[in-house]
């Protein structure tokens, strides 16, 4: 048997005993890791959401457990389009630690595909952090280089279950920009962005379309650096996880 056959065929009885589940926010980030052995879920947003889809998964067998999408900066070094892929994710007073072999893997990965891979702590919040302030609050009192409302449940839900965790996100907006009002309630229960409500909201608003523009622009540049590593992640979660 060949060493390509080999590897094949123990990837096949990992993936035997599960595929990967990927934690993302919106439908457009688990777009960018679609494909065999992996099972995208998608927030909305909505962290009640989330706990409940991760609590219709226990009886499922899983291999790894993946976040994956956009986050917030903390670090002021960190730009849109970067990658930031965690070795701790922290949940209120916790700190959970990602598996080393499958981060360092990821982060070979991402800087394979030309983007900027940074390790650092993420932290998992309720509630999204729109302004500098939250943001510097966040970053002092947890000493985090990012933020989204995805991983610490995703590491949870890893933990509970004894199985490999990863995060890999990408800085949308800069630690020292803010949101506009209308990001937080543009998202529908399925992850997309609903057109009327961000109209409804310019309307009623029409000072935030500055902040969306920024926000538009800042999104792009993640979203790309997500287009880039996401397709690797599941061949290369199956190479990483034979080896485990």
């Amino acid at each position: 048997m060949t060493l390509v056959q080999s590897r094949r065929r123990e990837a096949a009885r990992v993936f035997a005993s599960g595929p990967v589940l990927v934690v993302t926010g919106m439908r457009r980030e688990a777009a960018c890791v679609m494909g065999e052995g992996v099972v995208p879920i998608c927030s909305g947003a909505s962290v009640a959401q989330l706990r409940h889809q991760l609590d219709g998964l226990q009886e499922r067998r899983f291999s790894a457990v993946i976040s994956f999408g956009l986050a917030g900066a903390l670090d002021y070094a960190l730009r849109p389009g970067d990658i930031i892929v965690a070795d701790t994710v922290v949940a209120g007073d916790a700190r959970h630690e990602t598996h080393g072999r499958l981060s360092g893997a990821i982060a070979e990965g991402v800087a394979a595909k030309g983007c900027k891979a940074t390790p650092g702590a993420i932290v998992g919040v309720d509630e999204p952090a729109m302004d500098p302030a939250a943001k510097t609050f966040l970053r002092e009192a947890a000493r985090a280089h990012a933020v989204d409302m995805e991983s610490h449940l995703a590491a949870d839900f890893a933990r509970k279950r004894q199985i490999p965790f990863a995060a890999l996100r990408a800085i949308s907006d800069p630690a020292a920009r803010a949101l506009p009002p209308l990001a937080a309630k543009a998202l529908t229960p399925q992850g997309d962005v609903d057109g009327k409500i961000v109209a409804r909201e310019l309307i009623r608003a029409p000072h935030q379309i500055g902040g969306l523009i920024l926000a538009g622009l800042d999104s792009r540049a993640a979203f790309q650096s997500l287009g880039r590593c996401g397709p690797l992640l599941g061949p290369l979660l199956r190479l990483v996880l034979a080896d485990l």
